[in-house]
Parts: structure tokens; C-alpha cells; sequence
């Protein structure tokens, strides 16, 4: 999808992008071979030929801070096919729902394996840059508002610059509602029994008895649910694109890929 992209040029908006893919316009190849396009000058498709080369040059190198600032936040989505060879999954864990509210858990999976940090152990800025370093893509669930910010405000510049898949937006466009766990169910992913009906709040009960009595099933526990969320996403990120993809792009054009 990033390559069929238009809205990252200057003055093209969803309508405008809409309206190239119906007149056969789905690619930045196509557009750069066509000499004219309607409705656009000829200095202007200049300047936009220009901005598309650079969008291949920095495509190909990898460097996807460009994109997370050429393409809106709700279409980051987009990127997750080219970009997503780097993938971080990140779910955190807190003592409660405030952006000040203590982290005591951090989860990020590269889909095959997970790095934990818990707080008091290796829970740090150094650990967090270093793990996040290679990213070229984040994906969390209500991320936007929740993890991230809470991530930045403890731990500034852990974040890297780079697109970010906010799952619960992305789902909430195809109709799937609620919370992880529950849409995980809507669409039959599974959770090992143990962790498989937890709750925020029961997170936070755990922390409390690894924190305050020493309790190490607790800790186990509580990272085992923490891991889980992280490794669901994989999958739920891949169907959003799938399904975004056929819904923004096939409506419009009758490709389904």
C-alpha cells in the first residue's frame, strides 16, 4: 500500500488520492511514466515527480522516519508490508490508567521473540533505546493514547520515530470493537488458559504481590499476560492491513492485494 500512496505529496488529500486510483493512476511508477495527469500543471507534476523519487530512494534505504512524517497517523497502517521487516510490538504494563502512572512492564516482540522489563530489574532508558533501536515500525493496541505516551513521559526518547499501526483504530475501521482480548476472541486467537480471562485490573493485583510480598508466580504470571498481549498483535496487525487494504485501496480500484 505504501507504494500506491499519493496523500504523502504535497496538496493531495484521500478525495484527490481516490481520484488518481479510479483514472488508473494506483502506483508511483505509473504515476511518474505518465507525462500528464489531469487537474495537475505541468510544474507542479514536476515537483511531484521529484518528491516520489525521493519516496523510492528513502523506500529502498529502509528509512522509515520519512514516511512517519509524510503519511498521517491514521494511514501509518500503509507501511506495515514495506516497513514491517523490523517490527516492535509493544505493550506496557502500569499501577493504574494515568500517563504518570508508574510502568512496571514493558513487552516488545519482533513477532519471535519477546524482550520483557520489569521494573527494579532491567527496566531502563538504556535497555528500552537499545531494543527499539531497530525498529522500523511500532505496533500496540490503543498505543496512541496509553503505552507510548506513558513509555515517552518516564522514559524520554526510548520512542523511536518511525510509523505506528495503533491497532485499536486500525480494527475499530473494520468494525471490531472493544478490547484486545475480546476482539482476540471475536476472531478465535487463543491465550493459555492461565492468562486467558485477565484483566488490566488483575495486572495490576499481580504487581502488587510480586512488589510487595516477593510473590515470584505472580511476577511469572503477570509477565506470561504481558507476553501474550505483545504476541497476539502479530496477527491481528497482519489482518487489519489485509482487510484495510481490500476496504481503502480494492473498493476503489477492484484489487483485493
Amino acid at each position: 500500500m505504501i507504494r500506491n500512496t499519493f496523500t504523502l505529496l504535497q496538496g493531495i488529500g484521500p478525495t484527490r488520492e481516490s481520484s488518481l486510483w479510479r483514472s488508473g493512476i494506483q502506483s508511483w511508477d505509473e504515476f511518474l511514466d505518465e507525462p500528464r495527469v489531469k487537474g495537475i500543471s505541468a510544474e507542479r507534476k514536476e515537483r511531484m515527480d521529484s518528491e516520489l523519487i525521493l519516496a523510492h530512494e528513502q523506500l529502498k534505504e529502509g528509512s522509515s522516519s520519512f514516511f512517519a512524517d509524510r503519511i498521517r497517523r491514521r494511514e501509518h497502517w500503509r507501511c506495515f508490508r514495506e516497513l514491517g521487516s523490523s517490527v516492535a510490538y509493544v505493550d506496557i504494563e502500569t499501577t493504574g490508567l494515568s500517563r504518570y502512572a508508574p510502568v512496571t512492564i514493558v513487552g516488545i516482540s519482533d513477532g519471535k521473540r519477546t524482550h520483557t522489563l520489569v521494573k527494579g530489574k532491567n527496566l531502563n532508558l538504556m535497555n528500552l533505546r537499545s531494543i527499539l533501536s531497530s525498529a522500523t515500525m511500532l505496533v500496540t493496541f490503543n498505543g496512541s493514547s496509553f503505552d507510548l505516551p506513558i513509555i515517552e513521559h518516564s522514559f524520554p526518547g526510548a520512542i523511536p520515530h518511525v510509523p505506528h499501526l495503533d491497532l485499536r483504530n486500525a480494527l475499530r475501521r473494520l468494525g471490531y470493537v472493544g478490547g484486545l482480548k475480546n476482539i482476540e476472541r471475536e476472531l478465535g486467537l487463543e491465550r493459555d488458559r492461565r492468562v486467558e480471562y485477565m484483566t488490566g485490573s488483575d495486572a495490576v493485583y499481580l504487581w502488587k504481590l510480586w512488589e510487595r510480598h516477593g510473590n515470584a508466580n505472580a511476577l511469572d504470571l503477570l509477565v506470561e499476560y504481558n507476553a501474550c498481549d505483545c504476541v497476539n498483535m502479530k496477527p491481528l496487525a497482519e489482518l487489519a492491513y489485509r482487510d484495510l487494504t481490500r476496504m481503502v485501496f480494492g473498493s476503489v480500484t477492484g484489487c483485493k492485494d
